[in-house]
């Protein structure tokens, strides 16, 4: 589950009941820890929340919103490797740039290459649901530069509903696009079809 970066809102928002299981929407209490790691883009070590829904007895990771799921970078970081690309930067360049292995940005930009149209479609939807007369983000000729216009688009939709500061602290486009894909932007089975925004 995708949750706000702030640990201290988190563990408030569960302690007030307000955090509820995806499967039956019944509360989820805490459940202990999942394990520290480095990620490389955040100051301090992650150490994600463990919870457990009350009812169906189902434990789940709160996975802050600055990350993704399985990636030692934040969001962030990688977010700026693939605004890189949609500039006409190279994986080796950005790699440079970003202080990253070039093999790990290869795989991120190969990753993300592979569902550039179902998650613009993705983000779009959000747009359009969250937005109030959002249009459609006019073709720029490029996937890459596609798929930024439709997150701007999704990051203003919210934004301008939500307020640029709300639940989440500030809210940044690739916080925005790791929410959508509730942290999976580059793991295997997102989006399960394009446009299938059932989980946000």
């Amino acid at each position: 589950m995708t949750v706000e970066a702030d640990p201290v809102l988190v563990e408030k928002r569960l302690a007030s009941g307000q955090l509820t299981c995806p499967g039956c929407e019944e509360s989820l209490r805490p459940w202990g820890w999942a394990r520290a790691r480095e990620v490389h883009g955040i100051a301090e070590r992650l150490r994600p929340r463990r919870v457990r829904c009350a009812a169906c007895l189902v434990t789940h990771v709160l996975l802050p919103v600055s990350v993704l799921l399985r990636r030692g970078y934040a969001a962030e970081v990688i977010g700026a490797a693939v605004t890189a690309r949609a500039a006409g930067a190279g994986h080796r360049p950005i790699g440079q740039w970003l202080r990253v292995p070039s093999a790990t940005v290869r795989g991120w930009l190969r990753r993300l290459a592979a569902r550039l149209e179902p998650a613009r479609v993705v983000l779009v939807q959000v747009a359009v649901r969250a937005g109030v007369d959002v249009g459609v983000p006019t073709g720029l000729g490029c996937p890459w530069r596609d798929l930024l216009a439709a997150l701007g688009a999704a990051t203003a939709a919210l934004t301008g509903r939500f307020g640029p500061v709300g639940v989440l602290g500030p809210v940044t486009a690739w916080q925005v696009a790791a929410a959508c894909s509730a942290g999976r932007l580059l793991a295997p089975g997102w989006p399960m079809m394009a446009g299938n925004t059932s989980r946000l």
